[in-house]
């Protein structure tokens, strides 16, 4: 444990290590009690924070070591943090990268600059030479988006988009850490794209030999296999990707089979062959932000369910293609097709995130069909 010496008549800070197998409530409350007054905080579900830090049964684990501390004011929670050695990172970027996230804090430079120095000493020790961050365990297994909202904090986040307080980014500088690069997301809700643009998906599909078709829910099994079988290739050379196990595949499809919308889980094909696909959801935090506990149980499942039946909006989370196929302008297609069905089904607005700030072969495309950068996102690093 960690002391900071008290500068004030409060009590000091220690630093605690929660240790393997101990109960790990104090850290997900903790969320609680740093965003639980700002009214654009959307409460978690706390089940999938507890199964994503279960070391014996996410998936994530079984190819990263991960440590949980906690910041205590006396006997009073103030901070939290996770440190994480990705070793599939690692290996695919040849780097010896170590990884910060689920990052919360008081506004005090000391807790924040303590918490962080306690995760980088983690990492150093386990042999790794930067320190990378906030990413919320791993950018496949995201209790929430990877960095700190920097742009765009007057409004709630979409699914699985963070939130956070304004004060966390002068915390991380004063820590020493600097831009690595910084995620966007977009946001568009005119419900008629410009025609001229669908007349040139329309042809761009022509020209390609290319058709996009919905995701076929009785055949969910081989569907889910013909997406596995594109991610890893699409994403492969982007930076910060890690390549998604089985395990981890395996553990995202049962977490979205209850909610996709398969209408809205898009198949590129060339010449009847899988070369690419989009996956968008309805933005399920309209609905819990009914739940202030984030507890589904005993009455959380049914305010839940009886508020989802108000989601008028949608987040495309993810569009990849083989490489091959990456600049022939099938992923524009994609977002295109997607909000057109999304509108037809009576969804209002539309976010894509995130999306990388030099991915301009996204960016652009987006542009033209009306999308405005909304929210800013930053990950910082430092070395070690």
């Amino acid at each position: 444990m960690t002391t900071l010496p008290n500068a004030g008549v409060e009590p000091a800070v220690s630093i605690r290590e929660i240790p393997d197998g101990a109960s790990v409530d104090a850290f997900i409350d903790l969320a609680w009690q740093i965003n639980g007054a700002d009214p654009n905080w959307v409460p978690p579900l706390r089940m999938s924070v507890a199964s994503a830090l279960n070391r014996r049964k996410h998936p994530l684990h079984q190819h990263a070591d991960t440590a949980y501390f906690l910041a205590l004011r006396g006997k009073r929670p103030v901070g939290r943090i996770a440190a994480v050695v990705n070793h599939l990172h690692n290996e695919h970027h040849a780097e010896r990268t170590g990884f910060f996230g689920l990052f919360e804090c008081e506004n005090d430079p000391m807790t924040a600059g303590a918490l962080l120095d306690v995760a980088a000493s983690w990492l150093r020790e386990r042999g790794m030479d930067a320190i990378r961050g906030p990413v919320n365990l791993s950018t496949n297994d995201e209790v929430s988006s990877p960095g700190v909202l920097v742009e765009g904090f007057d409004t709630p986040p979409y699914v699985m988009m963070t939130h956070n307080p304004a004060y966390y980014g002068d915390l991380l500088q004063q820590a020493g850490f600097s831009k690595a690069r910084d995620l966007l997301a977009f946001h568009f809700d005119d419900p008629a794209l410009p025609e001229r643009l669908t007349r040139g998906f329309d042809r761009l599909l022509q020209r390609a030999g290319a058709t996009i078709r919905p995701l076929e829910m009785r055949r969910f099994r081989e569907e889910i296999d013909t997406i596995k079988g594109i991610y890893n290739s699409a994403w492969s050379r982007n930076w910060g990707f890690v390549p998604m196990t089985d395990a981890e595949f395996e553990h995202l499809a049962r977490e979205f089979k209850p909610i996709v919308d398969p209408d809205l889980c898009l198949i590129a094909e060339v010449a009847g062959v899988p070369v690419g696909f989009s996956l968008a959801l309805p933005d399920l935090n309209v609905a819990l932000r009914h739940l202030p506990d984030g507890r589904l149980f005993p009455f959380g499942l049914i305010r839940l369910l009886w508020h989802k039946r108000s989601i008028r909006q949608i987040r495309v989370i993810t569009i990849g293609f083989r490489h091959e196929y990456q600049h022939m302008g099938l992923g524009a297609a994609c977002y295109a097709r997607t909000w057109q069905t999304g509108v037809e089904k009576g969804y209002v607005r539309c976010e894509g995130s995130w999306i990388l700030e030099d991915n301009l072969a996204m960016a652009r495309p987006l542009e033209r069909l009306g999308a405005r950068v909304s929210k800013r996102y930053r990950i910082f690093e430092r070395p070690l």
